[in-house]
C-alpha cells in the first residue's frame, strides 16, 4: 500500500522539470494525479501510466482564473474530489541573473503574476473542494533564496518570501477545516532545464560549497519532503516552511 492510497492531487508545473518528479513521486505512493501546466503534460503522464499509476492532463495557465477553476472541475471531475495541490508553477529557469536596476518592469508584473497571484487562483479554487470532504493538503514551493538573500533575481527571490507568509497565513484561515498549508524551499536544484543550461552550471559548484552536504541538489533530494507534506504522516503540521538544500540556508 503507498501512504498517498485514495488520494487525489493537482501538480501545476507538472509539464517538465521538478513538476514532472513532484507528479511521478505522488503518483507512485497511490495518488490519482491531475499533472497541469502551461506546457504540453503529456509526457508526465504517460510515465505515471507506464508505471501503473492514474493520472489526467490539463493544459493551464495560472494567471489565468476561469482556466484555474476549469483545472479543479476536470479534476473532480475525472476522480471525484481533490485532497492535494501542489503549487508548483512559477517563472525561474527561463530568467536572467541580473541586478534589480536592469530588471524591466514587466518582467516584474509577470513574475509576480504567476509565483504569487498564480498560487492565490489555484488555491481559491481547491479550497471549496476540499472543504467538502473536511481534509486537504496545499503545499507551495517556496525558495532557500528567501532566507540566504540571494542578489541578482531580486523578483523571483520577492515572489517567493511572498510563498512563505502566504502559507502562514493561509494556515490560520483553514486550520478550523483540517486543511494543512505549508511549504517546501529547495535549494538550487539541476533539474533536466537547469542542466542545460550554462547560467546555472556556472554557479553549481560554488553554491554547493555553500552547503553542510556538499554536492549538486537534485530532484529526488525534493521527493521525501513532498510525499510527507502530503500524507497523513502531517496532519498535525501546518504553516511551517521546510528548506530542502542539504543545509545551506539554516533558519
Amino acid at each position: 500500500m503507498g501512504r498517498l492510497d485514495g488520494r487525489v492531487a493537482i501538480v501545476t508545473g507538472a509539464g517538465r522539470g521538478i513538476g514532472v518528479h513532484y507528479a511521478k513521486a505522488l503518483a507512485e505512493e497511490g495518488a490519482r494525479v491531475c499533472c497541469s501546466d502551461i506546457l504540453d503534460t503529456e509526457n508526465t503522464v504517460n510515465i505515471i501510466r507506464q508505471a501503473g499509476g492514474e493520472a489526467i492532463g490539463n493544459r493551464c495557465d495560472v494567471t489565468d482564473p476561469e482556466q484555474v477553476r476549469a483545472m479543479v472541475a476536470e479534476t473532480v471531475g475525472a476522480f471525484g474530489k481533490v485532497d492535494i495541490m501542489v503549487t508548483n508553477a512559477a517563472i525561474f529557469a527561463d530568467l536572467q541573473q541580473r541586478s534589480f536596476l536592469e530588471i524591466p518592469e514587466e518582467e516584474w508584473d509577470r513574475v509576480m503574476a504567476v509565483n504569487t497571484r498564480g498560487v492565490f487562483s489555484c488555491v481559491k479554487a481547491v479550497v471549496p473542494e476540499m472543504q467538502k470532504n473536511g481534509y486537504g493538503k496545499i503545499i507551495n514551493i517556496a525558495s532557500g533564496t528567501v532566507f540566504k538573500g540571494t542578489p541578482m533575481m531580486l523578483h523571483y527571490v520577492s515572489s517567493k518570501g511572498a510563498m512563505v507568509a502566504f502559507t502562514r497565513s493561509l494556515s490560520r484561515e483553514l486550520g478550523e477545516h483540517n486543511i494543512s498549508v505549508n511549504a517546501i524551499a529547495p535549494g538550487l536544484t539541476m533539474s533536466e532545464k537547469l542542466v542545460n543550461d550554462r547560467q546555472w552550471t556556472d554557479i553549481k559548484d560554488a553554491n554547493a560549497q555553500t552547503r553542510a552536504i556538499k554536492r549538486d541538489e537534485v530532484p529526488e533530494d525534493l521527493l521525501g519532503t513532498l510525499v510527507y507534506l502530503s500524507s497523513s504522516d502531517s496532519d498535525f503540521v501546518t504553516g511551517q516552511t521546510i528548506v530542502v538544500d542539504g543545509g545551506s540556508a539554516m533558519h
